[in-house]
């Protein structure tokens, strides 16, 4: 008899039940195909052009337009590069367009900035496309489009009624699937039918990431990990930025931190919230019970306020599964998944005996009014964060363009220029906050009020 402890299946997971010595890989899905490796250190620079914080999607977005203008960025990060949210989150991309519903963006901006920044989204997504194919970047890059489920039937309207809105007003073709059609885009009961984005997609986050990696050092780029910055200081024609491994002088700083950003930079660290997202990854489903489940191959969400994302994992029959982070549970538990495992199964209920592999969580940057921001602190610092759980596209996107707003091109103009970045009105309260702020919103998911 086999020693291996096996893995839980969702029942299991859902139900917290025989999960004692249940083996569960707490880390993501996509390292498996991209594993994060500890390169040996090296002396850093004493000087450099550009020292960009951060090695997500923005900082290497970042440092590949730097390089290509023939500047050398320097990307410090504090852990093994791409260790957050960019080799974390669930490889979807859409236009970054589905935070408000278009006449609530109108109502909050007026109708002539809600166009500029939705037509602004639209060409985040466009950006990403354009990059991983003049890159040569092979990351499971899929236009598969997005289906979005109705919880409630006025969810479904409200969808309807925003879907047409995004036509009039930025152009976004649609088209909604009613209940009794549903099953031809997901096998499930659960949804009052829905709502679908053909131009969405997807990919492989984590050889996405580790292909900007690849290309970043073919230029002659450096991304350092083990070394996390622990201060700036502004000095004349530049800045010293101190390092778990020594210190380096340059001329700019990027901060490409997103939620995990702390109070390195204060004026930042007021600005945003991190909020925990976590995700599962099941086994290999067999052949006759997945066809049904996402036939067109889509990504999925749906309408509630804590919502749950999901896909299958490029060219395998498993499910990833995401939604956020379990509380008061240990991270390297499987009872902080099982809530990710319940809302599986409430979607697909005949799945409850396969096992899941893989659970592991992140953190999103949310900013106080849910939008992405880049600029410049008032000490000349640039930054670009915020995305507010859709990140795939604008983190590239941003990444990109502040960039260009650093070395002074007119490409660097964005329609988010002019946004004021308010501050959380009590950000240590509003961190402790996160966890009753969700609850609440599932209490009204639940009730419906």
């Amino acid at each position: 008899m086999s020693n291996v402890a096996a893995h839980p299946t969702l029942g299991a997971l859902a139900g917290g039940r025989g999960l004692s010595g249940a083996a569960l890989a707490y880390r993501p899905f996509w390292w498996e195909a991209a594993p994060r490796t500890a390169a040996a250190p090296t002396q850093l620079p004493a000087v450099a052009d550009v020292v960009i914080v951060g090695s997500g999607f923005s900082g290497l977005s970042a440092a590949l337009t730097l390089l290509r203008a023939g500047r050398q960025p320097l990307v410090l990060e504090r852990d093994v590069p791409g260790f957050g949210a960019s080799t974390r989150n669930g490889g979807q991309i859409g236009s970054g367009n589905q935070k408000f519903r278009v006449q609530h963006l109108i109502a909050l901006r007026g109708r002539t900035k809600a166009e500029a920044l939705l037509r602004e989204g639209v060409l985040m997504l466009e950006y990403i496309a354009e990059l991983i194919a003049a890159e040569g970047i092979s990351c499971a890059f899929s236009r598969c489009g997005r289906f979005r489920g109705a919880i409630r039937p006025e969810h479904y309207e409200a969808m309807a009624r925003d879907m047409e809105d995004l036509k009039a007003l930025v152009g976004v073709e649609s088209f909604m699937v009613p209940r009794a059609e549903q099953h031809r885009e997901i096998g499930t009961d659960l949804f009052h039918g829905g709502s679908v984005l053909p131009g969405d997609a997807s990919l492989h986050p984590g050889l996405y990431h580790a292909g900007l990696m690849r290309r970043i050092s073919e230029l002659g780029g450096s991304v350092e990990g083990g070394a996390g910055v622990t201060g700036i200081t502004a000095e004349k024609g530049g800045f010293t930025v101190a390092t778990a491994r020594g210190t380096v002088s340059c001329h700019s700083i990027i901060i490409a931190t997103n939620g995990y950003t702390d109070n390195l930079l204060p004026e930042l660290g007021r600005r945003i919230v991190p909020v925990g997202s976590a995700l599962i990854a099941t086994d290999q489903i067999p052949e006759a019970r997945f066809a049904g489940l996402m036939p067109t191959g889509r990504m999925y969400g749906n309408t509630n306020r804590v919502f749950s994302y999901f896909r299958a994992a490029p060219d395998e029959r498993r499910i990833v599964w995401g939604g956020r982070v379990g509380r008061f549970s240990n991270p390297r538990s499987p009872a902080a998944y099982g809530h990710l495992a319940r809302d599986l199964l409430a979607t697909f209920p005949e799945l409850a005996d396969i096992p899941v592999s893989h659970a592991w969580d992140g953190q999103i940057g949310y900013t106080y009014d849910e939008v992405p921001h880049l600029g410049r602190t008032h000490a000349g610092i640039h930054y670009a964060i915020g995305y507010c759980g859709t990140g795939v596209s604008r983190s590239t996107y941003f990444g990109h363009k502040i960039a260009l707003q650093l070395i002074g091109s007119p490409q660097g103009r964005t329609a988010f220029d002019d946004l004021a970045f308010p501050t959380y009105p009590a950000p240590p309260i509003a961190r402790r906050a996160v966890p009753v702020v969700e609850t609440w919103y599932r209490l009204r998911d639940k009730f419906n009020f």
